[in-house]
C-alpha cells in the first residue's frame, strides 16, 4: 500500500522540478534578438523572376554564380563575371532551383527561388 503512495510523491515532485526549472529561465532582451534578425537577413542583392527568366541584382560586383535544380543537376556556374546584374534562364520545368553568389569582398550567399 505505500509504493503507490512513495510514486505518486516522487511524481508530484518530479514534475513540479521540471516546471520550476523551466519557468526560472531568463527570455533575454527582446532588442538586441531583434537587431540581430534585421542583421541576418539584410541580403545586398535581389532575385527577380519573371517565369523561367531570373534576373540577381546585386549592391557589389557578382564574382561567382552557381545554380543547380532542386535534383542537384548545374546548368549554370561561372567565375569572374565582375558586374552587378546576371541574367539567366531555367531549361528545365523544376518547380525550384537553388542559386549560390559570391560576392565581392567575400560575401557568399545562397537561395531558393521558386520558378513558374
Amino acid at each position: 500500500m505505500t509504493y503507490p503512495i512513495i510514486r505518486r510523491i516522487a511524481a508530484v515532485s518530479a514534475f513540479t522540478l521540471i516546471v520550476s526549472s523551466l519557468l526560472a529561465q531568463d527570455p533575454g532582451a527582446k532588442s538586441k534578438s531583434s537587431s540581430a534578425i534585421q542583421k541576418i537577413t539584410g541580403k545586398p542583392f535581389r532575385i527577380l523572376s519573371n517565369g523561367q527568366r531570373i534576373t540577381v541584382q546585386s549592391d557589389k560586383d557578382i564574382t561567382r554564380i552557381i545554380v543547380w535544380t532542386a535534383s542537384g543537376n548545374r546548368f549554370v556556374e561561372q567565375s569572374n563575371i565582375e558586374t552587378s546584374t546576371y541574367n539567366f534562364t531555367v531549361p528545365t520545368k523544376e518547380k525550384y532551383v537553388f542559386i549560390m553568389l559570391e560576392l565581392k569582398g567575400g560575401g557568399r550567399y545562397t537561395e531558393k527561388i521558386g520558378v513558374q
